[in-house]
């Protein structure tokens, strides 16, 4: 199963209202009053603009010590902008996240770091959830992340099988969408990385993507139809993936944005970051 457990959208919507806040708090009420302790000091050294000057090391001394600005507030006033404008890039535009498990393998591996459309489904308010602009839907192929119904607090990623009114099967570790086997070909240039695994190439849709079977384990063969405003989702490895098949339908509601790229793979801190899997995500 893949998982990101750590709710950035809250701590980031967190550190933006309290850094907003100080500033905008200091600005009304403290900063005046350091304004007005800053022009007395003025007239009391005229010459405080001259380089070098006695006045200008009196007036510098002074101002530090009366009308200083406090150290939470200058931090508050230079992050404010930056943490902005990431909040507004990860909420509405793009945010990347990274892969922990291989249930999306060959696609997606460990390590993977991904970047993920968030507007391409619809505008979406952060931490609540509440779709303001309605777009796109998602299409059978798509690569999402979303909220499971199980762990309605940590995102998962998986691939878009059933739209809602259609009915998924899966006879003998083959995909049927109303009706019609989902077409796979052979992919032997592409090694399996375990023992017994079968690397495949599907077609859903206009999307081409590969997927994996492990020809050691029971198909669990099932036949459902998608409710409506749900979707059906399922691992590309498909024998080693918690997806619809355990936990059910992912409500519209709950997906978060389409995956689009592999920027970076980097196995653990004490591995060099590679560039080799950058791309597109099929």
């Amino acid at each position: 199963m893949n998982e990101f457990t750590v709710d950035f959208p809250l701590i980031l919507v967190c550190l933006v209202a309290v850094s907003g806040l100080l500033w905008l708090l200091d600005s009304l009420f403290l900063a005046p009053g350091r304004k007005r302790i800053a022009s007395a000091l003025q007239d009391q050294y005229p010459s405080w603009n001259v380089e070098d000057s006695p006045d200008a090391g009196s007036y510098q001394s002074r101002v530090a010590e009366e009308a200083k600005e406090p150290v939470l507030v200058e931090y508050a006033r230079s992050f404010f902008p930056v943490l902005l404008i990431v909040f507004v890039l990860r909420s509405f535009l793009v945010e990347p996240f990274q892969i922990p498990s291989s249930s999306m393998v060959p696609t997606l591996e460990v390590g993977d770091y991904i970047l993920v459309n968030k507007y391409t489904y619809g505008i979406r308010l952060p931490v609540v959830r509440t779709k303001v602009v309605a777009l796109n839907n998602p299409k059978r192929g798509d690569v999402v992340v979303f909220f499971p119904p199980h762990m309605n607090d940590t995102y998962f990623i998986k691939r878009v099988i059933g739209l809602p009114g259609d009915t998924v099967e899966y006879r003998d570790k083959q995909v049927f969408v109303n009706g019609e086997r989902v077409e796979r070909e052979s992919a032997a240039e592409q090694v399996a990385q375990n023992p017994g695994s079968v690397v495949g190439r599907e077609s859903l849709g206009e999307v081409e993507y590969l997927m994996q079977i492990d020809s050691r384990r029971p198909s669990g063969d099932f036949s459902v139809v998608v409710r409506p405003g749900h979707y059906f989702m399922m691992g590309d490895n498909r024998d080693n993936s918690s997806d619809s098949r355990v936990w059910g339908q992912v409500p519209e509601k709950d997906i978060v944005g389409k995956a689009f790229a592999i920027w970076m793979h980097w196995d653990s801190l004490l591995s060099i970051p590679s560039f080799n899997r950058v791309g597109t995500i099929e």
